[in-house]
């Protein structure tokens, strides 16, 4: 389980956090919300990126906020970006392999884990490619088999399905629903489309200024009236 207990982030005297509290064991957890909602800063604050003014995540007993970024990379915690970071100058082998380098795998396990998880999201011949040369869907596979590469305990992913076709982004479910019987990691997912969200979700949690406003399965997260007024745009009963 990992238990969020009153995180607050604040920028200046805007409160990105407002004492988010919430336990999430499902193996995808939908995050959800408007626009500056806070989705990001709560994927931020579990890598390390934003420090949180007061709160704790403790995620199978580790308090993550008490490790530095770095450690907590080495620990498990892996994450996409809404911008993809692909290395244009690296292979697509390469590119998966570099978040393996720190941690303590042998050489051959490193080859191990990196086919295995260039397999997984259905690249691994396009292993030798300059990633320069790739199309979105396979950048943004690329991505997803850093993540899903070796033994990952949590997986953030943060708008995947950004400018991907209605056909790519069923490959893209596909992947990520299977991430938990691939390498046994919880994924938190952050992205617009419903679609998304409900076909790989089982839970998820709306955020709406910083506040959570709703949890819990996500076919009943989808017809709160108080998330249909936020995140659908419709009135609330």
């Amino acid at each position: 389980m990992i238990s969020i207990r009153n995180v607050t982030v604040s920028f200046g005297g805007v409160i990105a956090l407002d004492r988010l509290s919430i336990d999430l064991e499902a193996p995808v957890v939908g995050v959800i919300g408007p626009n500056g909602a806070g989705k990001t800063t709560f994927l931020n604050v579990f890598s390390g990126f934003v420090v949180p003014r007061q709160g704790s995540i403790n995620a199978f007993g580790t308090e993550l906020l008490a490790m530095r970024p770095f450690r907590r990379s080495r620990w498990g915690l892996r994450r996409s970006f809404q911008k993809e970071q692909v290395v244009d100058e690296l292979s697509v082998e390469d590119n998966v392999q570099v978040v393996l380098d720190p941690l303590d795998f042998t050489p051959s396990e490193r080859k191990r884990h990196t086919a295995a998880a260039l397999d997984y999201c259905g690249i691994l011949k396009l292993r030798t490619r300059p990633a320069a040369g790739l199309n979105a869907l396979e950048r943004r596979m690329v991505e997803l088999a850093r993540c899903v590469a070796g033994r990952p305990r949590i997986i953030l992913l943060d708008e995947p399905g950004a400018g991907l076709s209605l056909t790519e982004v069923e490959q893209l479910k596909t992947v990520i629903t299977g991430m938990r019987a691939f390498n046994g990691a919880t994924t938190l997912l952050i992205d617009h489309d419903v679609d998304l969200i409900q076909a790989t979700c089982p839970v998820s949690m709306v955020l709406n200024f910083g506040a959570l406003i709703a949890s819990g399965a996500t076919r009943d997260v989808l017809t709160d009236p108080r998330v249909r007024a936020v995140y659908l745009g419709e009135e609330a009963a």
